[in-house]
């Protein structure tokens, strides 16, 4: 079997590595940060995410400041047993302490949406399936995402791909964004940035919200 030595990013070069950049009109996203990801001793903390929040207070402030939309995301459960999580509270039984009561399930207080802001509570990974997000989107006329939240291989990654496959340009912030551990965090980052979105710093994407 042949090995391949190249580097990832000289062997996607020219091939996996084109920039659609901002559009006309930007929405932020906020996918999920929750406490449960962010209490140490939570089975879902992440130390990564810790990090993102602790970076988002001042991306936030620049989108309200320019009075760009901001959406936030929360996954809930409500039916007996987590029985509107499917599948995927039997392959990952550990979100099933996302339910009303559940201190887990509540917003971390740095980023906690303020009463005009829009939150969409969802049951599975991507913030499109089964939600209003879309036509929300497009109501509002936003061609743009800014994605922000948790986690990067899991939520982030699938709002990412469904965000390009229903029509609109998806600009991860890099500083805003965690996961659990770092390989996995940076290997969905170059897929992202490779095939479905732009991967950019929190100073691109404040510089944009302020011009």
């Amino acid at each position: 079997m042949t090995q391949c030595t190249q580097a990832a990013s000289d062997n996607y070069k020219g091939v996996w590595d084109g920039r659609i950049g901002f559009g006309d009109k930007a929405a932020l996203l906020v996918v999920d940060f929750m406490q449960g990801y962010t209490t140490p001793g939570s089975p879902l903390y992440a130390p990564g995410v810790v990090e993102a929040v602790a970076r988002m207070p001042a991306l936030l402030a620049a989108a309200r400041e320019a009075g760009v939309p901001v959406i936030h995301t929360n996954i809930l459960y409500l039916a007996p047993d987590q029985r509107d999580g499917g599948i995927w509270v039997k392959k990952a039984p550990v979100m099933r302490a996302m339910v009303p009561g559940n201190p887990y399930a509540e917003f971390c207080q740095e980023v906690s949406p303020s009463d005009d802001e829009l939150v969409m509570t969802k049951q599975y990974a991507s913030a499109f399936f089964g939600t209003s997000l879309a036509s929300t989107l497009v109501a509002m006329g936003v061609d743009t995402l800014i994605l922000t939240g948790c986690s990067t291989s899991g939520c982030i990654r699938a709002t990412a791909v469904d965000g390009l496959q229903h029509g609109f340009r998806v600009m991860v912030v890099r500083d805003c964004v965690g996961d659990r551990h770092p390989a996995p965090h940076e290997a969905n980052l170059f897929d992202i940035d490779s095939k479905y979105g732009d991967v950019i710093g929190i100073d691109e994407a404040i510089a944009y919200l302020n011009y």
